[in-house]
């Protein structure tokens, strides 16, 4: 399955890592250092021209880890890919149930 991630990006689900809200999750250094080094190796694709709401991570064997900026919300990503349909994620210790 693929999730459309604005302006003409799409991405396969299977890759994807993570969602993150960029508002919240740029407070801690460790995720502001993990975007530094993305951005230095050529690693992230900025796919808005608005303000950024959320950035996901995304894994391919042929590409290596890509972050992709988006100005959709993390709720609209997680309701377009079908992670909603049973009520919210919910995170616990690092993984999703």
């Amino acid at each position: 399955m693929y999730l459309h991630i604005g302006q003409n990006t799409v991405i396969r689900t299977q890759d994807i890592l993570g969602i993150f809200d960029m508002e919240t999750s740029t407070v801690s250094q460790t995720t502001r250092n993990v975007l530094a080094r993305a951005e230095k190796a050529g690693r992230v694709v900025n796919v808005s021209f608005e303000m950024p709401k959320s950035f996901l991570l995304c894994s391919r064997e042929d590409r290596g880890i890509t972050c992709y900026i988006t100005q959709i919300s993390t709720a609209t990503l997680l309701k377009r890919c079908g992670a909603w349909e049973d009520g919210p994620m919910v995170e616990t210790g690092g993984t999703a149930e």
